[in-house]
């Protein structure tokens, strides 16, 4: 399949990613260009930028979640009718799992689809120096996939004299500079960027950052280099195949928290379950005063509850009626934030702590550092979801922690060994602070949903006339 793409990667954190990728796809789609974008690794907020830019939802594209065939898959899947794909990398350019090894870098990612490469280099307080640095990412490996370099920081006057040093001496093309663009900054918090609604004049901001990058950057070589980008071959399912066309033989109706405290949701998890035949209810913790009607499961994934604990501890009728429902054996998969919100109570950023909606007894409660951070893979000793799970990867990015954190399954990290019991597992629940990605653990949405279809079956039991306007109802 022809797919024209690049990948944007950097020496570090911190070096300008997000803000020049978002720049290239405002640019691009100035231009015209059909263009989606993907995030290597597990991170939410990035994809939210390139969501706001391109009009469509951006996808996460993490080759420790789901393999090469996986993710060669997704991303042909996401290409349909699309003229460009442009990636944004992870952390340094070969920093990937437990900070020892290149799984699941930036790099890992460029060999599995065999995409070409522009390291972003933050060239602040650098000068001859940038050759020498750069020398160490072409060389670290062989098949190092760069093939050329965007300077960001960089005054107009220095360039030129750089993008001639470069590429006569490394063999690599240079396509331009980003100069210090202050008003185009954004801003950061605890867990990364602030979300895109936050960031006021962010429309403005992105179209003043592509003009300004459709005069330093060669954005016309930069479509070029992507369209030199190999042919991918079919992708190859085959180890999958079978869970991923999992059906259910009636849809079944999930209610999806998703508000400005619940955003962290990885687009490619609803595609999968709305493929398995789920059917999506949104609804606010923070603004509905109820749940929706006739849901067979809830889903409740992380995001920012600590910023407005105040306003859900308020909304008495939405905590209590989940906490009822959740006690009752309602089925719910619930991660990170969305786990904290079903506690007794939550602590907020104000110090202060605030009821919830009591599904788990305890608190969640600040700390002052990242807790258990990385990738792991979790392993149920007993059925989770009435079935055995097997082993599920995941990730876990936290300040907040539990008193309850649940013990139903041990996490493993993957390099090193370190080890902890986690998670609230039940057959109808599964509940806790790692994140999951379906398309990596298909057969956690699988199992989940055949809960869904019983609980579904059950109501239908006890009310099979549904008549419509009637109160929910549900068997215990």
């Amino acid at each position: 399949m022809k797919i024209p793409r690049i990948l944007l990667a950097a020496g570090a954190s911190g070096s300008g990613k997000t803000l020049i990728t978002c720049g290239i796809l405002q640019a691009m789609k100035n231009r015209g260009i059909q263009t989606a974008s993907f995030k290597c690794g597990p991170d939410y907020i990035d994809p939210m930028f390139h969501s706001k830019v391109i009009g469509a939802k951006s996808r996460n594209l993490d080759t420790f979640f789901a393999g090469g065939g996986t993710v060669r898959w997704l991303l042909q899947e996401n290409m349909r009718g699309m003229g460009l794909a442009v990636m944004e990398g992870v952390m340094g350019y070969y920093d990937g799992v437990g900070g020892i090894t290149t799984q699941a870098s930036a790099y890992d990612l460029a060999r599995e689809t065999k995409t070409p490469v522009i390291l972003i280099v933050n060239s602040r307080g650098m000068s001859v120096s940038l050759a020498a640095y750069l020398k160490g990412f072409l060389e670290y490996r062989a098949d190092s996939r760069i093939q050329g370099v965007i300077f960001n920081q960089m005054s107009p006057m220095l360039y030129p004299r750089m993008k001639k040093l470069v590429e006569e001496e490394l063999g690599i093309r240079a396509y331009g500079y980003v100069p210090k663009v202050e008003e185009c900054r954004i801003e950061s918090r605890h867990l990364g960027l602030v979300m895109p609604e936050e960031v006021q004049d962010l429309q403005k901001k992105l179209q003043k950052l592509a003009q300004v990058l459709e005069e330093t950057l060669d954005l016309d070589g930069i479509l070029k280099l992507a369209g030199q980008a190999q042919d991918l071959p079919p992708s190859d399912l085959t180890e999958e195949a079978q869970v991923f066309g999992f059906r259910l033989e009636r849809p079944v109706r999930l209610g999806l928290a998703r508000d400005e405290a619940f955003c962290f949701v990885y687009e490619d998890n609803l595609r999968l379950l709305e493929s398995m035949g789920a059917k999506l209810a949104e609804f606010s913790p923070l603004h509905d005063s109820h749940l929706p009607e006739d849901l067979d499961g809830l889903l409740l994934y992380g995001g920012y509850p600590e910023l407005y604990a105040k306003e859900l501890s308020e909304n008495q009728s939405m905590r209590r009626e989940i906490g009822e429902w959740l006690k009752k054996g309602l089925p719910c998969l619930a991660e990170c934030g969305g786990f904290m919100y079903l506690h007794e109570q939550m602590e907020g950023m104000d110090g202060k702590f605030y009821p919830m909606a009591g599904a788990f007894e305890g608190s969640a409660y600040r700390t002052p550092k990242l807790n258990r951070f990385g990738y792991v893979n979790l392993r149920a000793e007993h059925p989770v979801l009435g079935e055995d799970l097997g082993t599920i990867r995941a990730h876990e990015f936290h300040y907040f922690d539990s008193e309850n954190c649940g013990c139903d399954f041990q996490a493993q990290k993957p390099v090193g060994s370190r080890g902890w019991r986690c998670m609230h597992g039940t057959d109808s629940q599964l509940c806790g602070f790692p994140h999951l990605y379906y398309c990596g653990s298909p057969q956690v949405a699988a199992a989940f949903l055949k809960q869904c279809g019983k609980t579904q079956a059950r109501r239908r039991c006890e009310n099979p006339m549904g008549a419509k306007g009637e109160k929910r109802k549900w068997q215990e």
